[in-house]
């Protein structure tokens, strides 16, 4: 009598077979979580490295080494039970983290150190640690790059008859108006400027008007709430 194997039998035996873990050695742990260790400390250096923003945070950049290390954990341990892998999909779908990101560059070194600690879990460390060179190099290349003209934020405190004053002046330079408050006993004047280098005379000519209280150059590096 010949047992003929049908999809259905195939089906079952693959469901029978999904629950059994695959050993992962601690040796491949070990080395996994080094190379991650290694990868995270140089996401590190280059975060630090590479920063143009205004304040630096320390506990986010300590955040990047320990995400590329957590992720290529939970990779392998995802990777030993595809059903294991499935639930801890739906549970991370269903985390809501709510930390603000102001700068775009903080999101790009987020996925760095996932996709590095992805893997780096796979046992793919070709691709995590040469990977992580290339985008290295790519990131300190592209903060290098200074152009002629740097944008400023100019704040001017003044009264109102030093308003034409102001203008005049403004309109001597490249400007972006982003605000202007009127209050009773002054009015506050907020613009993107132009500037080339260390040329800040801007700030002396309107210093010296009559009737200009107060003024400010700050870094502009695209947020502003007025």
């Amino acid at each position: 009598m010949t047992n003929t194997i049908n999809f259905q039998d195939i089906v079952k035996e693959s469901f029978l077979n999904v629950g059994q873990f695959t050993p992962v050695s601690l040796m491949n742990v070990g080395v996994g979580l080094a190379v991650s260790l290694v990868v995270g400390l140089f996401i590190y250096f280059v975060y630090k490295k590479s920063f143009r923003g205004v304040v630096y945070h320390h506990s986010f950049n300590v955040t990047l080494v320990l995400m590329t290390m957590i992720t290529s954990l939970i990779i392998m341990t995802i990777s030993t039970n595809i059903i294991l892998s499935l639930g801890m999909v739906g549970a991370l779908s269903i985390v809501r983290f709510r930390t603000a990101i102001k700068d775009p560059m903080d999101i790009v070194f987020m996925f760095w150190a996932i996709s590095a600690g992805i893997a780096n879990g796979a046992g793919v460390y070709a691709v995590g640690v040469g990977g992580s060179v290339v985008l290295a190099v790519t990131v300190l290349l592209l903060t290098r790059i200074k152009f002629k003209d740097s944008a400023y934020l100019l704040i001017v405190h003044h009264t109102e008859q030093a308003t034409e004053t102001v203008d005049k002046t403004l309109d001597g330079i490249k400007h972006v108006l982003k605000s202007k408050t009127i209050r009773r006993d002054h009015i506050e004047v907020v613009a993107e400027v132009k500037i080339r280098g260390s040329q800040t005379t801007i700030v002396n000519d309107l210093s010296g008007q009559e009737g200009v209280k107060d003024v400010s150059l700050v870094s502009y590096n695209g947020d502003y709430a007025p």
